[in-house]
Protein backbone atom coordinates (compact mmCIF):
# COMPACT_ATOMS: atom_id res chain seq x y z
CA UNK A 1 0.00 0.00 0.00
CA UNK A 2 1.51 3.34 -1.09
CA UNK A 3 1.06 6.61 0.68
CA UNK A 4 1.14 9.96 -1.04
CA UNK A 5 3.76 12.33 0.33
CA UNK A 6 2.49 15.07 2.60
CA UNK A 7 1.88 18.42 0.96
CA UNK A 8 4.89 20.71 0.86
CA UNK A 9 7.42 17.86 0.62
CA UNK A 10 10.05 18.74 -2.02
CA UNK A 11 9.99 16.52 -5.06
CA UNK A 12 13.10 14.95 -6.48
CA UNK A 13 14.22 16.51 -9.77
CA UNK A 14 15.62 14.47 -12.57
CA UNK A 15 18.48 16.41 -14.17
CA UNK A 16 18.05 17.15 -17.82
CA UNK A 17 20.70 16.69 -20.49
CA UNK A 18 23.75 18.90 -19.93
CA UNK A 19 24.98 21.05 -22.79
CA UNK A 20 28.74 20.73 -23.35
CA UNK A 21 30.64 23.95 -22.72
CA UNK A 22 31.74 25.83 -25.82
CA UNK A 23 35.30 25.10 -26.98
CA UNK A 24 36.20 28.79 -26.67
CA UNK A 25 36.23 31.10 -23.62
CA UNK A 26 33.07 32.99 -22.83
CA UNK A 27 33.83 36.65 -23.44
CA UNK A 28 31.00 39.08 -22.91
CA UNK A 29 29.91 41.31 -25.75
CA UNK A 30 31.61 44.67 -25.85
CA UNK A 31 34.82 43.70 -24.04
CA UNK A 32 36.88 45.55 -26.63
CA UNK A 33 34.94 48.76 -25.95
CA UNK A 34 35.53 48.50 -22.21
CA UNK A 35 39.19 47.72 -22.80
CA UNK A 36 39.59 50.69 -25.14
CA UNK A 37 37.77 53.11 -22.86
CA UNK A 38 39.55 51.97 -19.70
CA UNK A 39 42.90 51.92 -21.47
CA UNK A 40 42.44 55.46 -22.76
CA UNK A 41 41.62 56.65 -19.25
CA UNK A 42 44.72 54.94 -17.82
CA UNK A 43 46.90 56.31 -20.62
CA UNK A 44 45.63 59.86 -20.04
CA UNK A 45 46.16 59.51 -16.29
CA UNK A 46 49.69 58.21 -16.81
CA UNK A 47 50.47 61.10 -19.17
CA UNK A 48 49.15 63.62 -16.61
CA UNK A 49 51.17 62.09 -13.75
CA UNK A 50 54.31 62.05 -15.90
CA UNK A 51 53.82 65.70 -16.86
CA UNK A 52 53.08 66.88 -13.33
CA UNK A 53 55.86 64.99 -11.59
CA UNK A 54 58.50 65.30 -14.34
CA UNK A 55 59.45 61.78 -13.35
CA UNK A 56 60.74 59.29 -15.93
CA UNK A 57 59.53 56.24 -13.97
CA UNK A 58 56.02 56.17 -15.61
CA UNK A 59 57.48 56.46 -19.14
CA UNK A 60 57.59 52.68 -19.85
CA UNK A 61 53.95 52.41 -18.74
CA UNK A 62 52.99 55.36 -20.92
CA UNK A 63 54.79 53.93 -23.95
CA UNK A 64 53.39 50.42 -23.57
CA UNK A 65 49.81 51.61 -22.97
CA UNK A 66 49.88 53.98 -25.92
CA UNK A 67 51.50 51.48 -28.28
CA UNK A 68 49.40 48.41 -27.47
CA UNK A 69 46.01 49.98 -26.70
CA UNK A 70 44.52 50.24 -30.21
CA UNK A 71 46.12 47.02 -31.62
CA UNK A 72 44.89 44.91 -28.67
CA UNK A 73 41.41 46.48 -28.86
CA UNK A 74 41.12 45.53 -32.54
CA UNK A 75 42.31 41.98 -31.86
CA UNK A 76 39.70 41.66 -29.10
CA UNK A 77 37.03 42.95 -31.50
CA UNK A 78 38.08 40.45 -34.16
CA UNK A 79 38.05 37.59 -31.67
CA UNK A 80 34.63 38.57 -30.29
CA UNK A 81 32.99 39.01 -33.67
CA UNK A 82 34.67 36.59 -36.06
CA UNK A 83 37.11 34.13 -34.53
CA UNK A 84 36.01 32.53 -31.25
CA UNK A 85 36.26 29.13 -32.91
CA UNK A 86 39.86 29.70 -33.96
CA UNK A 87 41.10 29.63 -30.38
CA UNK A 88 42.76 32.14 -28.10
CA UNK A 89 46.19 30.50 -28.41
CA UNK A 90 46.26 31.00 -32.19
CA UNK A 91 45.44 34.72 -31.96
CA UNK A 92 47.82 35.33 -29.06
CA UNK A 93 50.57 33.42 -30.83
CA UNK A 94 50.11 35.45 -34.00
CA UNK A 95 49.95 38.75 -32.09
CA UNK A 96 52.95 38.18 -29.83
CA UNK A 97 55.24 35.73 -31.60
CA UNK A 98 54.27 36.79 -35.12
CA UNK A 99 54.62 40.50 -34.36
CA UNK A 100 57.97 39.99 -32.63
CA UNK A 101 59.41 37.85 -35.43
CA UNK A 102 58.23 40.39 -37.99
CA UNK A 103 59.96 43.26 -36.17
CA UNK A 104 63.17 41.27 -35.75
CA UNK A 105 63.17 40.28 -39.41
CA UNK A 106 62.75 43.83 -40.66
CA UNK A 107 65.33 45.11 -38.17
CA UNK A 108 67.90 42.81 -39.76
CA UNK A 109 67.06 43.87 -43.32
CA UNK A 110 66.35 47.59 -43.13
CA UNK A 111 69.84 48.86 -42.10
CA UNK A 112 70.84 48.29 -45.72
CA UNK A 113 68.16 50.75 -46.89
CA UNK A 114 69.02 53.90 -44.95
CA UNK A 115 69.33 56.28 -47.90
CA UNK A 116 65.96 58.00 -48.55
CA UNK A 117 64.72 57.38 -52.08
CA UNK A 118 61.60 56.09 -53.85
CA UNK A 119 63.28 52.70 -54.18
CA UNK A 120 63.88 52.58 -50.43
CA UNK A 121 60.16 52.71 -49.67
CA UNK A 122 59.46 49.94 -52.18
CA UNK A 123 62.13 47.73 -50.63
CA UNK A 124 60.89 48.45 -47.10
CA UNK A 125 57.36 47.52 -48.13
CA UNK A 126 58.54 44.27 -49.72
CA UNK A 127 60.76 43.30 -46.79
CA UNK A 128 58.28 44.12 -44.01
CA UNK A 129 55.34 42.37 -45.66
CA UNK A 130 57.54 39.33 -46.37
CA UNK A 131 58.69 39.25 -42.74
CA UNK A 132 55.11 39.40 -41.42
CA UNK A 133 53.89 36.69 -43.79
CA UNK A 134 56.86 34.52 -42.86
CA UNK A 135 56.03 35.01 -39.19
CA UNK A 136 52.41 33.99 -39.85
CA UNK A 137 53.53 30.82 -41.61
CA UNK A 138 55.96 29.99 -38.80
CA UNK A 139 53.33 30.38 -36.07
CA UNK A 140 50.69 28.31 -37.92
CA UNK A 141 52.86 25.56 -39.38
CA UNK A 142 51.90 23.08 -36.62
CA UNK A 143 48.19 23.93 -36.81
CA UNK A 144 47.00 22.58 -40.19
CA UNK A 145 43.32 22.96 -39.25
CA UNK A 146 43.65 26.75 -39.36
CA UNK A 147 42.88 27.61 -42.95
CA UNK A 148 40.34 29.53 -44.97
CA UNK A 149 39.80 33.16 -45.86
CA UNK A 150 38.23 34.18 -42.54
CA UNK A 151 41.01 32.59 -40.48
CA UNK A 152 43.61 34.28 -42.67
CA UNK A 153 42.02 37.71 -42.35
CA UNK A 154 41.82 37.50 -38.55
CA UNK A 155 45.19 35.86 -37.88
CA UNK A 156 46.97 38.00 -40.45
CA UNK A 157 45.53 41.09 -38.79
CA UNK A 158 46.77 39.77 -35.41
CA UNK A 159 50.32 39.50 -36.77
CA UNK A 160 50.08 42.96 -38.31
CA UNK A 161 48.74 44.56 -35.14
CA UNK A 162 51.42 42.86 -33.04
CA UNK A 163 54.03 44.25 -35.44
CA UNK A 164 52.42 47.71 -35.30
CA UNK A 165 52.34 47.74 -31.48
CA UNK A 166 56.02 46.87 -31.14
CA UNK A 167 57.02 49.26 -33.92
CA UNK A 168 55.01 52.08 -32.33
CA UNK A 169 56.76 51.46 -29.00
CA UNK A 170 60.11 51.85 -30.77
CA UNK A 171 59.03 55.08 -32.46
CA UNK A 172 57.71 56.41 -29.14
CA UNK A 173 61.04 55.74 -27.43
CA UNK A 174 62.86 57.48 -30.26
CA UNK A 175 60.52 60.47 -30.10
CA UNK A 176 60.88 60.77 -26.32
CA UNK A 177 64.67 60.83 -26.34
CA UNK A 178 66.29 64.11 -27.31
CA UNK A 179 69.52 65.94 -26.63
CA UNK A 180 67.75 68.12 -24.06
CA UNK A 181 66.20 65.24 -22.10
CA UNK A 182 62.75 63.63 -22.31
CA UNK A 183 60.45 65.21 -24.91
CA UNK A 184 57.02 64.25 -23.53
CA UNK A 185 55.13 66.25 -26.14
CA UNK A 186 56.80 64.45 -29.04
CA UNK A 187 56.11 61.09 -27.37
CA UNK A 188 52.40 61.83 -26.93
CA UNK A 189 52.03 63.16 -30.47
CA UNK A 190 53.71 60.05 -31.88
CA UNK A 191 51.52 57.67 -29.90
CA UNK A 192 48.29 59.50 -30.76
CA UNK A 193 49.09 59.66 -34.47
CA UNK A 194 50.20 56.04 -34.74
CA UNK A 195 47.28 54.85 -32.61
CA UNK A 196 44.75 56.57 -34.88
CA UNK A 197 46.40 55.24 -38.05
CA UNK A 198 47.04 51.68 -36.77
CA UNK A 199 43.78 50.15 -38.10
CA UNK A 200 44.58 51.16 -41.70
CA UNK A 201 48.26 50.21 -41.62
CA UNK A 202 50.09 47.01 -40.80
CA UNK A 203 47.04 45.18 -39.46
CA UNK A 204 45.08 45.85 -42.65
CA UNK A 205 47.86 44.92 -45.07
CA UNK A 206 48.76 41.66 -43.33
CA UNK A 207 45.08 40.74 -42.99
CA UNK A 208 44.68 40.93 -46.77
CA UNK A 209 47.82 38.91 -47.48
CA UNK A 210 47.04 36.38 -44.74
CA UNK A 211 43.48 35.92 -45.99
CA UNK A 212 44.61 34.97 -49.48
CA UNK A 213 47.44 32.80 -48.14
CA UNK A 214 45.25 30.73 -45.80
CA UNK A 215 42.41 30.51 -48.32
CA UNK A 216 44.73 28.43 -50.50
CA UNK A 217 46.18 26.29 -47.72
CA UNK A 218 45.95 22.54 -48.35
CA UNK A 219 44.16 20.14 -46.01
CA UNK A 220 47.55 18.71 -45.09
CA UNK A 221 48.61 22.11 -43.76
CA UNK A 222 51.02 22.94 -46.58
CA UNK A 223 50.98 26.52 -47.85
CA UNK A 224 50.56 27.03 -51.58
CA UNK A 225 52.46 30.03 -52.91
CA UNK A 226 50.88 30.54 -56.31
CA UNK A 227 50.04 33.50 -58.50
CA UNK A 228 47.17 34.81 -56.28
CA UNK A 229 49.38 34.80 -53.17
CA UNK A 230 52.32 36.45 -54.93
CA UNK A 231 50.06 39.03 -56.57
CA UNK A 232 48.45 39.86 -53.24
CA UNK A 233 51.84 40.14 -51.55
CA UNK A 234 53.05 42.55 -54.22
CA UNK A 235 49.80 44.53 -53.96
CA UNK A 236 49.96 45.03 -50.19
CA UNK A 237 53.68 45.83 -50.47
CA UNK A 238 52.76 48.56 -52.97
CA UNK A 239 50.15 49.97 -50.56
CA UNK A 240 52.78 49.90 -47.83
CA UNK A 241 55.30 51.72 -50.03
CA UNK A 242 52.77 54.35 -51.08
CA UNK A 243 51.80 54.91 -47.45
CA UNK A 244 55.42 55.43 -46.38
CA UNK A 245 56.25 57.68 -49.33
CA UNK A 246 53.18 59.93 -49.04
CA UNK A 247 55.20 62.62 -47.26
CA UNK A 248 57.91 62.71 -49.94
CA UNK A 249 55.40 62.52 -52.79
CA UNK A 250 53.46 65.45 -51.32
CA UNK A 251 56.65 67.55 -51.21
CA UNK A 252 57.50 66.59 -54.79
CA UNK A 253 54.00 67.53 -56.02
CA UNK A 254 54.10 70.87 -54.19
CA UNK A 255 57.49 71.61 -55.73
CA UNK A 256 56.22 70.76 -59.21
CA UNK A 257 53.10 72.91 -58.87
CA UNK A 258 54.80 75.94 -57.33
CA UNK A 259 57.86 75.92 -59.56
CA UNK A 260 60.45 75.10 -56.89
CA UNK A 261 63.70 73.76 -58.32
CA UNK A 262 65.46 70.47 -57.50
CA UNK A 263 62.21 68.51 -57.18
CA UNK A 264 63.93 65.12 -57.02
CA UNK A 265 66.35 66.38 -54.36
CA UNK A 266 63.45 67.66 -52.29
CA UNK A 267 61.94 64.17 -52.19
CA UNK A 268 65.20 62.83 -50.75
CA UNK A 269 65.63 65.82 -48.43
CA UNK A 270 62.17 65.33 -46.95
CA UNK A 271 61.15 68.96 -46.44
CA UNK A 272 60.76 72.32 -48.20
CA UNK A 273 63.17 75.12 -47.34
CA UNK A 274 61.25 78.17 -46.05
CA UNK A 275 57.87 77.14 -47.53
CA UNK A 276 55.27 79.77 -48.32
CA UNK A 277 51.73 79.68 -46.93
CA UNK A 278 50.46 78.32 -50.25
CA UNK A 279 53.04 75.53 -50.20
CA UNK A 280 52.13 74.59 -46.63
CA UNK A 281 48.43 74.32 -47.53
CA UNK A 282 49.20 72.25 -50.64
CA UNK A 283 51.48 69.95 -48.67
CA UNK A 284 48.78 69.31 -46.07
CA UNK A 285 46.23 68.62 -48.80
CA UNK A 286 48.44 66.19 -50.72
CA UNK A 287 49.85 64.35 -47.69
CA UNK A 288 46.52 63.88 -45.91
CA UNK A 289 44.64 63.19 -49.14
CA UNK A 290 47.24 60.68 -50.30
CA UNK A 291 47.15 58.79 -47.00
CA UNK A 292 43.35 58.71 -47.11
CA UNK A 293 43.35 57.30 -50.65
CA UNK A 294 45.81 54.53 -49.71
CA UNK A 295 43.74 53.68 -46.62
CA UNK A 296 40.49 53.56 -48.61
CA UNK A 297 42.10 51.30 -51.20
CA UNK A 298 43.18 48.87 -48.49
CA UNK A 299 39.80 48.88 -46.71
CA UNK A 300 37.96 48.35 -49.98
CA UNK A 301 40.24 45.45 -50.88
CA UNK A 302 39.68 43.73 -47.54
CA UNK A 303 35.90 44.22 -47.68
CA UNK A 304 35.80 42.69 -51.16
CA UNK A 305 37.62 39.63 -49.80
CA UNK A 306 35.31 39.34 -46.78
CA UNK A 307 32.20 39.39 -48.99
CA UNK A 308 33.43 36.29 -50.83
CA UNK A 309 33.38 34.17 -47.66
CA UNK A 310 29.92 33.31 -46.33
CA UNK A 311 31.40 32.11 -43.01
CA UNK A 312 32.47 35.69 -42.29
CA UNK A 313 28.79 36.60 -41.74
CA UNK A 314 27.96 33.46 -39.75
CA UNK A 315 30.69 33.41 -37.11
CA UNK A 316 29.89 32.91 -33.43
Amino acid sequence: MSHSPPPGTPKARIPGPQQPPPPYPRIGAGLWRRFLGGGLALWALTAWVTYETRNSAPLPTLILLGSFLVPVAFVLWAYERHSRDLGVSAILGCFLAGGTLGVLGTSLMEPYLLRPSPGMFVCVGLFEEAAKLGALVFVLQRQPYLRGLRAGLVLGAAVGFGFAALESAGYAVGAALSTEGIDLRALLETEILRGVLAPVGHGLWTAIAGGVLLSRRRLSGDFRVGTPVIGTYLGVSLLHALWDSTHGLAIWMVARLTGTGLERGLFTLGYLVRPSAEQEHLFTLFSVGGSALVALAGVGWMRSLARRDSSWRNTP
